[in-house]
Order: C-alpha cells, then structure tokens, then sequence
C-alpha cells in the first residue's frame, strides 16, 4: 500500500467524510457549539451547561463511538440489554446507566441536601407556600401536554420540567416515560441553566418599582435542635405520605443531617463537594449526550433529538418553567399585599427549586431597583422549599400513575 493509499484510507475513515451523513447530527454540533459559548463565555451556570454542551457535542461527531442511544432510545429498563451495553457501548453509554437506574439523581440530592440550609425557610415558614406555588408550571405543563396529544405518563414527565429541578426530572421521567428520558433530561438542565435569561423578564412584567425595591427585615435564627430535626420529621412525613418519592428525599435529607448534625463533618464536606462535583460531570455530560441529532426508529423516522416531539417538549418545558415562575411571583404579590409590604415579590420566582441559582437571580433582579436591598437569604426561604415541593410533586404524579395504571 503506498502513500496515496494510505492517505486515501484515512480520509475514508475519518468522520469529515461521515458528517453530513445526517443534517440532524450537524445542527446539533452547532447548537453545542453555542451552549458552549454561553457557557464559557456568558457564564450561564456553566457547572451544568458545560458538560451537557460537551457531551452533546461528543455524541454527535460521526464514528466517535462514545454514545449509541439505539441502546436506550424507546426501551423501558427491562428492555435494555445491560451485557450489550457494556460490551458494544462506548464510555457515556455506560455511565448512562446511572441515569437509567437513577443513581446519579440521588447522589445529586445527596450532595445538594449537605449544601442546603434550611435556617431561611424554618425562619420563615411562609416561603413554603412560596416553594409551593412555584409547582403551578407542572400542573400547567400537564395539562397542556394531554392537550397536544402526549400519553398521560409522558404529561407527567414534561410537566416536572416546570419544578426546575433536573434530577427530579429524570428520576420521574425514567419510570413513567424513559423513551423520553433525553429530551426531557435536556430540557430540564438546559432551563436551569438559562434561568438568568428566563426569570427575569417575567418578574419584571409581574411587579411595580414600589414592590421591586421592597427591603425587608431579617428573620429570627433557628436553633440548631430544630435544624436536626427537620430532616428527620420531612423524612418521616414525605416517606409516609408518598412512598414513591423516598429515594429522592431520602439522599436529600440524609445529606442535610450530615451537615447540621456537626458529627460528620468528613462526611458533609465529601457529599458537598468531591460526590457532587464528580456526579454533576457524569450526569451533565450523559446527558447531554442523549441529544443525538438522528437516531432511525424501526419505521425508518427519526425519533432523535431534531424530531417533532422533541420540539414540542423544549415548548412546553419553557412554558412550565415561565409558569412556575409566574406562580410563585403572583404569590409573592399576595404576600405583599397580606403582610403590608414586608415581602418582596421577586423572591417568589426562587420557588424553583434550581439552588442557588433562582435565589441569585431574585438577589440580581433586586438589586438593580434598590442597590442596597439584599434579598438573597430571603429568597433562599422558596428556594429550598422548591426543592422539597418539586419532589412531593414527582411522588404525586408517581402516586397518580400508579393509581392509573400508568405503571
């Protein structure tokens, strides 16, 4: 073989040949290309985006061989061949599998729950309602996905978009709908992540300068007894009352004793940073692999990324996202008008449970009206709420589903 041969060879083997075998691949490595940019440029809560742009980017490059989502793409758990995978699949199709069996979200909420605390709410139990509210998105979302003619369990699914909270998302999507686990799980973290862009024209067009540049007072602290046993009692009551929904807050509340017990502070400070950071980077970058630009279904469409489908749950996982923000500004108006101006509106859109990001957006929105006004603790009060809301809303759709026959 000489020289011109081998280089002909090489040219046929590389991937430039191979990458506009399907325009839909394509797209998708320009749109990678563009979350990159705001990820690292903009600065749009690249501890996410990053990693799900990367991965997006990896999955769609011809001849990788690092992600094949015909492996997943419309099989439920038991029709997934775990032996195939780990002899035919790349490096993310196997720590995929921690998406699939739910492993990652529960390490996230692990490492979330020893971050938290949990002072804010406690000093002020009316932000639960707050957190509460802020699920309006999800019911909306729902309702509007049944309308546009998805299944009862795939409703459910893209409805969690709207609580703003990613592992939430997958853990719910994975037993109601795991053939739509990609898109949703994309959706869901790509949100998050845009929550700088999204919130804050919504908070805007919901509030007067008079109730944006409200300062108010700060909380009585809590003491640390009950800091302890918050957790506990949640557990207890959460677990009892929805079943479904114990792994979740389980790992969430073990993760928070750790950090106000005082006992295990190794502990504490692994789940919070070495556990969450190496997880964030699996989970961010699997995912973001499951956007696959084309993937042939058995009847020849493509049921990847760019299908109609997909497109109509990046809708209406935008829709629920502005939703839920709409519901909890609209209650934090209430709360104005009830206490006689002690509470900021804008705390409201931190119902989300997307910790700490929605609280900073309240604090940035805020700030720009009265730039002595700090409302950052305030909002942490919806914030963690969320976070508990949107888990107790996957536990009743869960519940529902059940009740329903959807599983």
């Amino acid at each position: 073989m000489n020289i011109g041969e081998i280089l002909q060879r090489l040219w046929t083997d590389s991937g430039f040949v191979r990458i506009f075998d399907h325009w839909e691949n394509a797209v998708m490595v320009v749109i990678a290309c563009v979350l990159l940019y705001l990820a690292i440029v903009k600065g749009f809560e690249p501890l996410l985006l990053m990693g799900i742009a990367f991965g997006m980017l990896l999955a769609n490059l011809p001849l990788s061989g690092m992600m094949h989502m015909e492996l997943f793409a419309g099989k439920s758990m038991a029709e997934i061949s775990f032996s195939q995978v780990l002899h035919e699949g790349g490096l993310l199709d196997v720590l995929y599998l921690g998406v699939k069996l739910n492993i990652y979200p529960c390490l996230i909420f692990m490492g979330i729950g020893a971050m938290t605390d949990f002072g804010p709410m406690l000093a002020r139990p009316s932000s639960m309602v707050l957190g509460a509210a802020a699920q309006l998105g999800v019911y909306c979302a729902f309702i509007l996905a049944i309308l546009v003619g998805f299944l009862g369990p795939e409703a459910a699914s893209i409805g969690i978009i709207g609580g703003a909270d990613g592992p939430t998302a997958i853990f719910l999507t994975s037993k109601l709908a795991p053939h739509l686990l990609g898109p949703i799980a994309i959706a869901a973290y790509s949100y998050m992540a845009l929550i700088p862009l999204i919130q804050p024209p919504i908070m805007k067009a919901m509030t007067t300068n008079k109730e944006r540049m409200t300062v108010m007072t700060q909380a009585k602290p809590v003491s640390k007894s009950t800091k302890i046993i918050f957790p506990i009692a949640v557990t207890i009551f959460c677990v009892l009352l929805l079943p479904d929904v114990a792994p979740l807050i389980g790992c969430f509340m073990l993760g928070n004793l750790f950090r106000e017990s005082g006992v295990v502070e190794r502990l504490s400070d692994t789940a919070q940073n070495a556990l969450l950071n190496i997880v964030t980077i699996f989970l961010s970058t699997t995912v973001g692999a499951t956007s696959v630009g084309y993937i042939a279904g058995e009847d020849g469409k493509n049921v990847g990324f760019l299908s109609v489908s997909t497109l109509l749950i990046i809708g209406l996982g935008l829709l629920a996202f502005s939703f839920s923000t709409a519901g909890g500004v609209l209650f934090g108006k209430i709360m104005y008008a009830v206490t006689g101006g002690k509470v900021n509106p804008l705390i409201g859109s931190a119902g989300v449970s997307a910790v700490p990001m929605a609280a900073r957006v309240s604090q940035n929105v805020g700030s720009k009206y009265n730039p002595s006004n700090y409302l950052l603790m305030h909002a942490m009060g919806p914030n963690v709420a969320g976070v508990i809301g949107s888990a107790v809303a996957a536990g009743f759709l869960l519940s529902v589903g059940k009740a329903l026959g959807w599983i």
